[in-house]
């Protein structure tokens, strides 16, 4: 085990460029920018399950997040235990340190569950992605990582292009909600929170995937602390049903299953990962395609049509993230993570 580990590590250096040097600092950039991305599609798909699931089965919210993050720490558990047993190592002393990753994670699912129903998809889905804006600043402050005026003008494209995107430059929606838009920007803190936290289990060498094992295991128990028995298991309530009631129970715990082990493991898992290669602002700033990507899966699995300000939104969104690369090249590799 421990030489397939070796030939896996050997495979994924670069044997030809010291770390030091300009060309490995432009590949571990590019490197970093396809794993987000790629993150980025898969993420982008949870809303089809999940609408899929509080539609049919009228999931509860809150215990639809708490079997996501169980199931995602079940499945890591599983695969990490027999391919890498070591990464289940995390060190007493990170211990706290992802205690605390954790409830950012669980109040990040429960606020966002917030902010959807008191604000509704729009407005919520805007307010998630003021998230860049924090964690940029926050980087800046805490981590040294650089804030220019290119990164700056990106973030303000990206939050406008999410405005479109989202449907939510209806002024109708602003007005009257104060204590849901409170929510809904206290959600994009925990988003910042969150990269940031990631970004602050790289830096103390914890593995991405260890870090995401913990952090979805920390969250699932704290998201157990506010479940009601009644709603817990709701998906095995078609049992009750009649002779036909498994079927629905099945198909509702494979699509959970679904929902947890594609976008909600490949998403978080490798946006983890793509923060060991980028700052965490940029990483953040990447996942602002989401709206846009999302757009597109509901065009072609649901049926639901691209308005012409959606489109706009998402080339906005698109020429941020352009910007902030070409800026990234002009100026020289930016400091590492």
């Amino acid at each position: 085990m421990d030489k397939r580990l070796q030939d896996l590590r050997s495979i994924c250096s670069f044997p030809n460029l010291p770390e030091s040097s300009e060309a490995f600092g432009k590949v571990k950039l590019t490197r970093g920018y396809l794993i987000a991305l790629v993150g980025t599609a898969i993420w982008s798909s949870t809303a089809v399950f999940i609408g899929y699931l509080t539609t049919r089965f009228h999931m509860p919210p809150l215990a639809l997040a708490f079997w996501r993050d169980l199931i995602v720490a079940g499945a890591l558990l599983g695969v990490i235990g027999l391919v890498a047993r070591r990464l289940l190592r995390l060190g007493r002393l990170n211990v706290p340190f992802f205690v605390l990753y954790g409830f950012v994670l669980a109040m990040f699912n429960a606020l966002w569950t917030v902010s959807v129903t008191l604000n509704g998809a729009a407005v919520a889905t805007v307010l998630i992605y003021i998230s860049p804006v924090f964690t940029a600043l926050t980087g800046w402050c805490w981590w040294g990582e650089r804030l220019g005026a290119l990164q700056i003008g990106a973030i303000v494209l990206s939050i406008a292009g999410c405005t479109l995107v989202s449907g939510a430059y209806d002024r109708a929606v602003w007005q009257g909600n104060l204590s849901g838009i409170l929510v809904g920007v206290a959600t994009g803190v925990a988003f910042a929170a969150y990269s940031l936290l990631g970004k602050g289990s790289s830096r103390r060498g914890v593995n991405p995937w260890t870090a995401t094992l913990y952090s979805f295991a920390f969250g699932a128990a704290f998201l157990l602390l506010v479940q009601r028995p009644d709603t817990l298991l709701w998906l095995s309530r078609p049992l009750a049903a009649g002779p036909g009631g498994w079927r629905e129970a099945a198909l509702g715990w494979g699509t959970l299953v679904m929902l947890a082990v594609g976008p909600t493991l490949g998403g978080y898992g490798l946006y983890t990962v793509s923060l060991t290669y980028l700052p965490a602002a940029t990483a953040n700033l990447i996942t602002t395609l989401e709206p846009a990507l999302t757009a597109v899966l509901a065009y072609v699995f649901l049926g639901e049509r691209l308005t012409i300000p959606q489109l706009l939104g998402g080339g906005l969104i698109l020429i941020g993230v352009m910007i902030v690369r070409l800026g990234e090249r002009a100026g020289g590799t930016p400091q590492s993570p």
